[in-house]
């Protein structure tokens, strides 16, 4: 993850770890690290801090079960401190807020936010949750409401009725989600391919 000896840390043998949300990129806490737990965030794959008010090592989310996942760890060019991109478990600070500066952690792109909505409601009862039942139908089916509403869409842009229009392309946009989600996959996934292609096109 991190080559621990290439790291500067202070006098007290810590450096500080600014912890951001891998998804929506908000920042919600920072922290101190020192060598040994570092060694156990790499090991548990959940973040572990050094705590300086116990002179102890403190993982994240112990006591609350809110624990922050870690997908990557980033040295800054000094070397002198880390950015932890995690996927938390719940909110991160004490007060019970997402964040220790009272943020909401929401990606301020809508359908970022969507996406993780539906990925909570595709585990929800099927009674009360249209996503949960179209999902359990299978990925068949799910294909075919996109499908679906793809036409209708082409059909609406023959028109020029825009409420309708939009309506067809909110809905496509949601199933479309969807069927990302019952893929395993998500936005993000579509959003670094488009990067790449368009950092291929400026080559």
């Amino acid at each position: 993850m991190v080559n621990i000896t290439e790291l500067k840390f202070d006098a007290a043998g810590l450096i500080p770890a600014i912890v951001q949300d891998a998804d929506t990129r908000v920042v919600l806490m920072q922290g101190y690290m020192n060598r040994e737990s570092l060694v156990e965030t790499e090991r548990s794959g959940k973040v572990c801090f050094f705590s300086r008010s116990r002179q102890r090592l403190w993982t994240k989310g112990e006591e609350s079960g809110h624990f922050l996942r870690v997908k990557e760890v980033l040295v800054d060019c000094d070397r002198d401190s880390l950015l932890v991109k995690v996927n938390p478990v719940g909110p991160t600070c004490h007060t019970g807020q997402d964040t220790c500066w009272g943020e909401k952690n929401v990606n301020k792109d809508f359908l970022f936010y969507l996406q993780r909505y539906l990925e909570k409601r595709k585990d929800e009862s099927p009674e009360i949750s249209y996503t949960a039942r179209l999902i359990g139908k299978g990925i068949n089916k799910v294909a075919q409401k996109v499908g679906e509403e793809a036409v209708e869409l082409v059909i609406e842009a023959k028109d020029d009725n825009e409420e309708l229009f939009l309506n067809e392309a909110a809905d496509l946009m949601y199933h479309y989600i969807v069927l990302l989600i019952a893929k395993g996959y998500g936005l993000e996934d579509v959003v670094r391919v488009l990067e790449g292609r368009h950092g291929k096109d400026k080559s």
